[in-house]
């Protein structure tokens, strides 16, 4: 297991191109046989249209690559079988929630989610919303997963400029900095109660991780590495 490789970045560069999946296609069968079984565990999920890359090339401060469309169930199985095309990957944009204080704000994946019981900042995988003029817009999509996820909007944090992209083999994780304007203590009360208007929340609890003791194996490799560079940069 290769560590993560952090590249801080000022652009992105992202081309939405039509692209067949060998692996999408050759292995039809078995995906729809494996998205039916994820189903009977988890039935709120579907089969929805999403990107992933490939060709990333990080040079000059910039991070480029190439997104295709393709299926959720590919996906899942891709991710599921151990990633078997190592061609593509994973790259997804984070919006990490950071009080004046220092303290960051994660959240735990509620039990119908796909990804249920991991905990991290806001986020999803890229789909055909977030494609602009044949861009893929992470800004964008970053935006909008804080507000869906936790009802926070542009007018509660300023976005830092720069990108901290996290490359964890197939996945790369675009992590931008959200400077909230209130406490952490306030902000999770905003969000808990934003939560419990919701029917059907993606969200089922919110942690403030003031330090390296508040992490835990639930969070993903990307999101420790970035939060551990964080905390030993101040």
């Amino acid at each position: 297991m290769t560590s993560p490789v952090i590249h801080r970045v000022a652009t992105l560069d992202l081309a939405v191109r039509p692209i067949a999946w060998p692996f999408a296609e050759e292995r039809r069968a078995e995906i729809a046989a494996h998205f039916i079984e994820k189903q009977r565990e988890r039935p709120k999920i579907w089969n929805g249209r999403v990107l992933l890359g490939r060709d990333a090339v990080f040079a000059d401060g910039q991070l480029s690559a190439t997104y295709f469309e393709t299926d959720f169930a590919s996906f899942l199985a891709w991710r599921d079988w151990g990633f078997p095309d190592k061609a593509v990957f994973n790259g997804f944009g984070m919006g990490a929630l950071r009080t004046p204080d220092g303290a960051f704000i994660m959240g735990e994946m509620a039990q119908h989610t796909a990804n249920a019981g991991r905990i991290y900042f806001p986020s999803g995988t890229p789909d055909l919303d977030d494609v602009r003029n044949g861009v893929l817009d992470i800004p964008g999509s970053v935006v909008r997963e804080v507000a869906e996820e936790t009802g926070l909007t542009v007018a509660d944090f300023s976005a830092e400029a720069d990108w901290h992209c996290v490359v964890t083999g197939p996945t790369i994780a675009m992590i931008q900095v959200l400077n909230l304007d209130m406490p952490g203590d306030m902000a999770r009360g905003l969000i808990e109660a934003y939560l419990a208007r919701e029917i059907e929340p993606e969200l089922s609890a919110i942690h403030l991780v003031r330090g390296m003791s508040d992490l835990t194996p639930s969070m993903p490799r990307f999101v420790t590495a970035f939060v551990a560079q964080q905390f030993a940069s101040r």
